[in-house]
Protein backbone atom coordinates (compact mmCIF):
# COMPACT_ATOMS: atom_id res chain seq x y z
CA UNK A 1 0.00 0.00 0.00
CA UNK A 2 1.27 3.48 -0.79
CA UNK A 3 1.88 6.19 1.77
CA UNK A 4 -1.17 8.30 2.67
CA UNK A 5 -1.23 11.84 1.29
CA UNK A 6 -3.24 14.90 2.27
CA UNK A 7 -6.78 14.66 0.90
CA UNK A 8 -6.75 10.87 0.49
CA UNK A 9 -10.01 9.13 1.35
CA UNK A 10 -9.70 6.45 4.05
CA UNK A 11 -12.09 4.63 6.36
CA UNK A 12 -12.02 5.48 10.05
CA UNK A 13 -14.33 5.48 13.07
CA UNK A 14 -16.06 8.85 13.39
CA UNK A 15 -16.56 9.96 16.99
CA UNK A 16 -19.53 12.15 16.06
CA UNK A 17 -21.32 9.74 13.69
CA UNK A 18 -20.40 6.72 15.88
CA UNK A 19 -19.71 4.64 12.75
CA UNK A 20 -16.90 3.71 10.40
CA UNK A 21 -17.21 6.32 7.65
CA UNK A 22 -15.15 7.81 4.81
CA UNK A 23 -12.64 10.42 5.95
CA UNK A 24 -10.17 12.76 4.26
CA UNK A 25 -6.61 12.85 5.56
CA UNK A 26 -5.98 16.30 7.07
CA UNK A 27 -2.47 15.83 8.49
CA UNK A 28 0.28 13.22 8.15
CA UNK A 29 3.07 12.49 10.65
CA UNK A 30 5.77 9.86 10.00
CA UNK A 31 3.91 8.59 6.90
CA UNK A 32 0.81 7.85 9.04
CA UNK A 33 -2.44 9.84 9.05
CA UNK A 34 -2.57 11.91 12.23
CA UNK A 35 -5.84 13.80 11.79
CA UNK A 36 -8.81 13.06 9.56
CA UNK A 37 -12.03 14.86 8.61
CA UNK A 38 -15.30 12.97 8.28
CA UNK A 39 -16.86 13.37 4.83
CA UNK A 40 -20.36 12.99 6.32
CA UNK A 41 -20.42 15.34 9.35
CA UNK A 42 -17.19 17.30 8.60
CA UNK A 43 -15.77 16.85 12.11
CA UNK A 44 -11.99 16.63 12.59
CA UNK A 45 -10.46 14.09 14.95
CA UNK A 46 -7.37 11.95 15.45
CA UNK A 47 -6.96 8.92 13.21
CA UNK A 48 -8.30 5.92 15.14
CA UNK A 49 -7.32 3.04 12.81
CA UNK A 50 -11.02 2.13 12.37
CA UNK A 51 -11.35 1.21 16.05
CA UNK A 52 -14.21 2.42 18.23
CA UNK A 53 -13.33 3.87 21.63
CA UNK A 54 -13.74 1.48 24.56
CA UNK A 55 -17.13 1.49 26.30
CA UNK A 56 -17.49 3.86 29.21
CA UNK A 57 -18.96 1.21 31.51
CA UNK A 58 -16.29 -0.48 33.58
CA UNK A 59 -17.24 -4.12 34.38
CA UNK A 60 -15.35 -3.91 37.69
CA UNK A 61 -17.52 -0.99 38.80
CA UNK A 62 -20.68 -2.88 37.87
CA UNK A 63 -19.51 -5.95 39.82
CA UNK A 64 -18.74 -3.81 42.89
CA UNK A 65 -22.12 -2.08 42.61
CA UNK A 66 -23.92 -5.45 42.45
CA UNK A 67 -21.96 -6.64 45.49
CA UNK A 68 -22.99 -3.57 47.49
CA UNK A 69 -26.64 -4.09 46.51
CA UNK A 70 -26.49 -7.68 47.72
CA UNK A 71 -25.14 -6.54 51.10
CA UNK A 72 -27.80 -3.84 51.49
CA UNK A 73 -30.81 -6.00 50.64
CA UNK A 74 -29.97 -9.63 49.73
CA UNK A 75 -33.64 -10.73 49.52
CA UNK A 76 -34.55 -8.05 46.96
CA UNK A 77 -31.47 -8.81 44.87
CA UNK A 78 -32.40 -12.50 44.65
CA UNK A 79 -36.09 -11.79 43.98
CA UNK A 80 -35.37 -9.30 41.19
CA UNK A 81 -33.02 -11.77 39.52
CA UNK A 82 -35.55 -14.63 39.66
CA UNK A 83 -38.78 -12.91 38.59
CA UNK A 84 -38.29 -10.27 35.88
CA UNK A 85 -41.46 -11.34 33.98
CA UNK A 86 -43.76 -10.92 37.02
CA UNK A 87 -42.44 -7.42 37.67
CA UNK A 88 -43.33 -6.42 34.11
CA UNK A 89 -46.89 -7.72 34.61
CA UNK A 90 -47.14 -5.87 37.92
CA UNK A 91 -45.96 -2.67 36.26
CA UNK A 92 -48.85 -2.88 33.76
CA UNK A 93 -51.52 -3.31 36.45
CA UNK A 94 -51.14 0.09 38.19
CA UNK A 95 -51.14 1.84 34.82
CA UNK A 96 -54.57 0.34 34.05
CA UNK A 97 -55.92 1.51 37.45
CA UNK A 98 -54.63 5.02 36.81
CA UNK A 99 -56.51 5.20 33.51
CA UNK A 100 -59.82 4.29 35.17
CA UNK A 101 -59.52 6.94 37.89
CA UNK A 102 -61.36 10.22 37.11
CA UNK A 103 -59.04 13.03 36.14
CA UNK A 104 -59.27 16.32 38.00
CA UNK A 105 -59.03 19.59 36.14
CA UNK A 106 -55.99 21.67 36.83
CA UNK A 107 -56.64 24.78 38.86
CA UNK A 108 -55.00 27.91 37.67
CA UNK A 109 -55.53 31.38 36.40
CA UNK A 110 -58.01 31.27 33.62
CA UNK A 111 -60.73 33.30 32.02
CA UNK A 112 -63.93 33.67 34.04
Amino acid sequence: MREPRLGDVIDDFCVRCKRVMNHNVVSVINNEPAKVRCRTCHSDHDFRHEQAPPPKVDPRKQALFDEVLKKVNPEAAEASAEVPAESAAAADAPAADAEEAPKEKAKGKGKK
